[in-house]
């Protein structure tokens, strides 16, 4: 008996696998040199499977835009910010 299409997960087969099949471990073992052709396929040492790289977060656009100026040009933008806070802080007025 199949399983109905609305209760299959999409993304079920697209996870990283930690588990690998022996054709796999062996060759990453090749490509490291702890290979040798006629070796015994059981028995195999273990292989470190690889892992998820977070991608390092970019600097903001502002800092780059930056005029040469650092402190002068960097008072009105704190001016703006300070204000926005002190606004929306105003209870709103009851009817």
């Amino acid at each position: 008996m199949s399983i109905h299409s609305s209760l299959k997960l999409s993304g079920a087969g697209s996870g990283q696998r930690n588990v690998w099949s022996r054709m796999e471990r062996i060759a990453v073992l090749k490509k490291s040199g702890r290979w040798q052709d006629g070796d015994r396929v059981t028995g195999l040492p273990k292989v470190r499977t690889s892992f998820k790289v977070k991608s390092k977060k970019s600097a903001p656009k502002a800092d780059a835009a930056a005029p040469a100026g650092g402190k002068a040009a960097a008072k009105p933008a704190a001016a703006k910010a300070a204000a926005k806070p002190a606004a929306a802080a105003k209870p709103a007025a009851k009817k």
